[in-house]
């Protein structure tokens, strides 16, 4: 069975909506990555060492990574050589399986709940990408599967911040604890965990400051916000979400590197994988880090904050393909 076959039938165990929705977030992706890849297949036909350098352009331009690349290149030299392969249109299901492996890890893990009683998740990460429109679906998530959400408004600097989270509360449907703009975030955080024991809630979403002063007040606020949690629920927060904003690509990976190595992370957030041509971001991010990605936002609406899944995610890239192949199987001309 091809590769692109089994993709396929472990994708249809999944939601027709999720595949769909992960396909026409990852488009503009699509069409500048694959399509440059297969326009490459087609015009080199025999794989030498200029289509490996064209080929790593192609890769570092959909913001794969460097390092990545050539750890991806190098792979694919091995395999052509391992199996004998010599057509070039035979190394798309070998990139498209090598991407999946770079991507493995505990994608399928989703988010760390608590067992019983409040799960507190804590949202980190730099003004402007996307935090507390994250905040906002994944509370609508949360409430459409029945839990109830209480949201803190801990980004107490940053002006209409607090403003801006009581519209997503508003629109969802819960409550947002709050406090004067630049009252002490931690303070914030502990009334934010009283009310939510007191009304017995199952989810407290926190946002937090993206910018104070210098980096080392941020951090320093931060592990403040830690131990007035730890101290009200030891085994919180349950997650500690950095957001990235997929559009600013490589500047998303310094983030990450940064964040990750000072304020606790478990785990990414990419948003806006829908407005850009760089998707290639997410297996930079997946292969760099010891991070898992664990939701990424694929466009404006509610439903569109999705659990990340690298099998999707490939079979969103090469969706064309797959059905290209389906239809050469069945001896029907794709459309």
């Amino acid at each position: 069975m091809s590769f692109f076959k089994k993709l396929k039938e472990s994708i249809a165990t999944k939601t027709e909506a999720v595949t769909n929705i992960f396909k026409d977030g990852l488009s503009k992706t699509r069409t500048a990555f694959v399509e440059k890849v297969e326009e490459l297949i087609t015009r080199r036909k025999k794989i030498d060492e200029q289509f490996y350098e064209e080929l790593e352009e192609i890769l570092i331009g959909a913001d794969v990574g460097v390092n990545t690349v050539m750890q991806l290149i190098d792979e694919l030299r091995v395999e052509v050589k391992k199996r004998k392969i010599e057509d070039a249109a035979d190394l798309q299901p070998v990139l498209s399986e090598k991407l999946i492996e770079l991507m493995k890890g505990d994608d399928h893990a989703g988010l760390r709940m608590a067992p019983s009683g409040i799960t507190v998740i804590l949202f980190v990460g730099v003004n402007g990408v996307g935090k507390t429109t994250t905040i906002g679906k994944l509370a609508h998530k949360f409430k459409s599967e029945g839990k109830s959400v209480l949201l803190a408004a801990g980004d107490t600097f940053r002006a209409g911040a607090i403003e801006q989270l009581e519209v997503w509360g508003q629109r969802v449907g819960v409550d947002v604890i709050k406090q004067q703009s630049g009252s002490d975030p931690a303070a914030v955080m502990f009334d934010a965990v009283q009310a939510a024991k007191q009304r017995g809630v199952d989810v407290l979403l926190c946002d937090t400051a993206g910018r104070l002063q210098n980096k080392t007040n941020l951090m320093e606020e931060l592990n403040k916000i830690f131990r007035v949690i730890q101290r009200e629920l030891p085994d919180a927060p349950h997650e500690v979400l950095l957001v990235l904003d997929a559009t600013t690509g490589q500047n998303a990976l310094s983030q990450a590197k940064l964040f990750g190595e000072k304020s606790g992370v478990t785990g990414l957030v990419l948003t806006k994988l829908d407005g850009t041509a760089k998707g290639g971001i997410v297996i930079a991010i997946r292969n760099e880090l010891s991070l898992p990605v664990k939701l990424v936002g694929l466009g404006e609406k509610m439903g569109d904050l999705q659990p990340f899944d690298s099998e999707q995610f490939i079979h969103a890239l090469f969706a064309g393909l797959i059905q290209r192949e389906a239809a050469d199987e069945s001896g029907i001309k794709a459309e």
